[in-house]
């Protein structure tokens, strides 16, 4: 699935576009990104879309939580006009129009932020078999969860904590394929660490250059940016400046 070093678009190109909107999705593939990365979360009739908070607050100029309106209910919410008006009337994605854009052109990095997500994304990637997707979340019972049910699906373990070995273990007895660390917690031992059990690292997220050429010394396979475009484009210069290709 990851053949290279892969830049991760955090939430899309969101240091360019509204975060999780399809304008940022489709920023971050015309910035090079090689995968997106989203939030995913349920409407209260049961469709996934896709979003980061609980509550609508931060990124529409709705309010309230989001669990508690249907689909219908978020058909006239503007999701970029807090970014910039030039992205006015953008609107809170299903996680269907997402797969329906993307399609098989790119990595897709889903995060479940609740349980029932991890259901409904199951059962919507049937639909999506061309999808190249990865799933992770914080919550890792949901991890184990589709493990369980659905061992085909492939899965990285997020983790805010510094107990490294512990995680590490839980991943690789789930079969994960990747571990995702905060950057700033990231040392060489423990990407030796997840190299030797089979795992990818992909830290998150990392916007400034001197710290990812610190992380990408150390071996890490990817990383989480918000910006896609500048991170690559810096990648492709310090690799020409040694001779060496981009990868």
């Amino acid at each position: 699935m990851f053949q290279k070093t892969v830049i991760w678009a955090h939430r899309g190109a969101s240091g360019k576009a509204p975060e999780n909107t399809l304008a940022a999705f489709g920023l971050a593939e015309l910035d090079g990104a090689d995968g997106i990365e989203l939030d995913v979360r349920m409407t209260a009739d049961g469709v996934p879309v896709v979003m980061h908070d609980a509550t609508l607050d931060r990124t529409t100029d709705d309010s309230g939580l989001l669990a508690l309106r249907s689909l219908a209910d978020l058909a006239g919410v503007d999701a970029g006009r807090w970014f910039g008006p030039q992205f006015a009337k953008e609107s809170v994605p299903t996680l269907e129009q997402v797969l329906c854009q993307i399609q098989d052109r790119m990595l897709l990095n889903i995060e479940i932020k609740e349980f029932a997500a991890g259901v409904a994304v199951k059962r919507l990637l049937k639909r999506h078999a061309r999808c190249r997707v990865l799933i992770s979340s914080f919550d890792h019972a949901v991890l184990q969860a589709l493990h369980l049910d659905a061992p085909e699906l492939f899965l990285g373990y997020l983790s805010e904590d510094a107990d490294w070995d512990r995680l590490i273990e839980t991943a690789v007895a789930n079969r994960a394929v990747s571990f995702h660390p905060r950057q700033d917690r990231v040392v060489a031992e423990q990407v030796e660490l997840c190299h030797a059990r089979g795992l990818k690292i992909f830290p998150w997220v990392v916007d400034e250059k001197k710290r990812a050429m610190t992380l990408l010394e150390m071996g890490v396979d990817g990383l989480f940016t918000n910006e896609p475009g500048s991170l690559r484009r810096w990648l492709a210069g310090v690799a020409s400046s040694q001779g060496v290709p981009s990868r």
